[in-house]
C-alpha cells in the first residue's frame, strides 16, 4: 500500500512540475522574453512593447525593395502609432551585402533618407548559426513556404498585443497589404 501511495504521490508531483514547465514554455512563446540591442548598442527589452501590435522587419538600405517598403512602413507607422502599433526594424547584411554600413550610417540613412520614425535596432543576422535569438524564435513560430529561413530583406512578422507571432509576410508583400491585419489586431477598421 505504501508503494502505491508513493508512486501516485511522485506521479502527482511530476504532473505539477510538468504543468509548471508548460506554463514557463508558454511564457517563452512571446517576443516579450527577448532583450535586443538598439541602434546605439543599448539593451532594450521587448517587454517594453507589451500590449502593442508589432511589425518586425529585417531591413536593408541598398535593396530594390527598400524605397517602397520604407515609404509604406512610414505610412502605416504614422497612421497607427497612436493606436498602439509599433514597427521594429532590424538591419541585416546577409542578403547580397545590401546593409553594409555601421549602425551610425544605417541610422542616418534610415532616418534622413527614408524618414523612418520607428525604432531601428542593432544590425543582426537572421539566418545561420549566428542568427539572433529573436529571429530564431520568430522563424520557429511562423516558418516560410520553403522552410524557416528568411529568404530576403523585408520579411515581416506581425505580432499581437500578447507578444505572439500571428503572421509572416514575404519580402515582396507590400506593407500596405498588411494594413487590414494590423487593423484587426488593433481592434479598429
Amino acid at each position: 500500500m505504501k508503494l502505491i501511495f508513493k508512486v501516485f504521490s511522485e506521479f502527482g508531483f511530476l504532473r505539477r512540475i510538468r504543468r509548471i514547465n508548460m506554463a514557463e514554455d508558454a511564457a517563452l512563446k512571446s517576443i516579450y522574453h527577448f532583450t535586443v540591442k538598439d541602434i546605439r548598442g543599448n539593451d532594450e527589452s521587448l517587454s517594453d512593447y507589451s500590449g502593442k501590435v508589432v511589425l518586425i522587419v529585417n531591413v536593408a538600405s541598398k535593396c530594390g525593395l527598400t524605397q517602397s517598403n520604407y515609404k509604406e512602413l512610414n505610412v502605416l507607422y504614422e497612421k497607427y502609432k497612436n493606436q498602439g502599433f509599433e514597427i521594429l526594424a532590424f538591419p541585416c547584411n546577409q542578403f547580397a551585402g545590401q546593409e553594409p554600413g555601421t549602425n551610425e550610417q544605417i541610422q542616418e540613412v534610415a532616418c534622413t533618407m527614408f524618414k523612418a520614425e520607428f525604432p531601428i535596432f542593432d544590425k543582426v543576422e537572421v539566418n545561420g548559426k549566428n542568427a539572433t535569438p529573436l529571429y530564431k524564435f520568430l522563424k520557429s513560430e511562423k516558418g516560410g513556404y520553403f522552410g524557416d529561413a528568411i529568404k530576403w530583406n523585408f520579411t515581416k512578422f506581425l505580432v499581437n498585443k500578447e507578444g505572439k507571432v500571428v503572421e509572416r509576410y514575404a519580402p515582396t508583400t507590400s506593407p500596405l497589404k498588411i494594413e487590414k491585419d494590423i487593423q484587426n489586431l488593433l481592434g479598429s477598421s
